[in-house]
């Protein structure tokens, strides 16, 4: 993420934390850049294992809460879960997911027909959608490429997680 694109991230995640009553802490800040430069839709625990290293004191509890209270607050969201760790998305926007089955890995992409999905009208009729998001599951192309070169490998990729 260049500078400037960072700083207008920086600035409206600021903003929204004051309009939520939220204090602004160093702790909470790195916790958000460091999501924002990752491309991995990461758990909390990946974000505490990076943030440690700059605040040592900080537990594993406060980074998890932290990271609900920004998907509370609406700055990132909860990635749909698999079976593993909770994920987090920094990316609010409407987008849809590619999720690898054998990798674990979580791909954003962008599909303007799945955005226009009709909502069913018994579903309409007692539910009020506010947003969409399809997510496909499959064998992204580099687990492709490695369990066809490897076979007995692609058992033990199954279980990984990103």
């Amino acid at each position: 993420m260049q500078n400037k694109e960072a700083d207008t991230h920086i600035a409206h995640f600021i903003d929204t934390c004051r309009r939520h009553q939220l204090k602004i802490t160093p702790q909470r800040v790195a916790i958000y850049r460091e999501l924002m430069q990752s491309s991995q839709h990461p758990t909390a625990n990946m974000i505490f294992n990076t943030i440690k290293l700059a605040f040592p004191n900080i537990s594993f509890d406060t980074v998890n809460r932290t990271l609900m209270t920004f998907a509370d607050i609406g700055v990132v969201d909860v990635v749909e879960g698999f079976g593993g760790p909770k994920r987090f998305d920094p990316d609010t926007n409407a987008h849809h997911h590619l999720h690898c089955t054998a990798c674990g890995r979580i791909i954003d992409f962008e599909y303007e027909r799945y955005a226009q999905l009709d909502i069913p009208e018994a579903i309409s009729r007692s539910f009020t959608v506010t947003s969409k998001r399809v997510v496909l599951k499959g064998i992204c192309a580099t687990c492709s490429r490695h369990s066809s070169s490897s076979p007995s490998q692609s058992s033990n990729r199954r279980t990984a997680s990103a």
